[in-house]
């Protein structure tokens, strides 16, 4: 998840046309099944896993990123506490760079919307954020293929940054963490399970995820209040936008 201290960070962020089956031979369907181009197994777990699949079999993407951002925070630390917060602060998002007479360079506001995904707040932040991406990104880059998937990933991330900017405008907090990619990859996999016939088992864990993020918005702490807090306002975002753009990013199937 996204966090933020006042001293140091804020860590964050119908699909084409799907073709209906054939009647059965029993008779109509009651529900037109949609099917959608994953592989060959169209019911997939979120991992991605079919049968007889190896446990670990994740795609070239979530793999390239899971070890960028592994690489980032060795790092990070081979470099020093001085070095690491000077990264944090020129790469990591702060939102009063954008809205005040900063003194930021035009180099780091352009690219910090991209690059505060890579960085995290600690071992544990990492940890959680690439499993999530692990678990809940190979389905959809099956779906998207490598471009697309990772056009998708940054767009997600980007969005949610840009929205936590517009609610704390003066935070000089830096945010920074794959939460709100990782979340509108959350809010694609929502979307895609409706196309297969497995949304309800999905139910639970998007409850579960959505309580999370009102509980800590509640009691978490708001950027530039003193102590880390999580940037809930990117989670919401980027599951938002997650869920409603993945149709647009999806390749078309005749």
């Amino acid at each position: 998840m996204p966090r933020a201290s006042s001293s140091s960070m804020r860590s964050g962020c119908a699909c084409g046309r799907w073709a209906r089956a054939a009647p059965s031979p029993d008779g109509p369907l009651t529900r037109p099944e949609r099917r959608m181009p994953f592989d060959d197994d169209q019911r997939r777990l979120p991992g991605g896993r079919g049968t007889g699949e190896r446990a670990i079999n994740l795609p070239p993407a979530v793999l390239w990123l899971i070890g960028i951002n592994v690489a980032v925070q060795v790092l990070r630390q081979l470099l020093g506490e001085q070095a690491d917060q000077e990264i944090i602060l020129r790469f990591g998002l702060v939102p009063a760079a954008y809205t005040t007479e900063s003194g930021q360079d035009l180099f780091s506001l352009l690219v910090a919307p991209v690059t505060y995904q890579f960085l995290h707040g600690g071992w544990m932040h990492l940890g959680i954020n690439m499993l999530t991406l692990a678990a809940f990104g190979a389905p959809v880059e099956r779906l998207l293929g490598v471009r697309r998937f990772v056009l998708f990933y940054l767009v997600c991330g980007a969005f949610a940054g840009l929205v936590h900017i517009l609610v704390y405008p003066e935070s000089p907090d830096p945010v920074v963490g794959a939460s709100g990619a990782i979340s509108g990859i959350f809010g694609a996999v929502l979307m895609l399970m409706r196309y297969v016939g497995s949304l309800t088992s999905l139910l639970p864990v998007a409850g579960i995820w959505i309580g999370l993020n009102v509980f800590f918005g509640i009691f978490g702490g708001t950027p530039g209040a003193g102590g880390e807090s999580v940037a809930w306002v990117a989670h919401i975002a980027g599951f938002v936008f997650g869920l409603a753009s993945i149709r647009f990013f999806a390749p078309r199937t005749s």
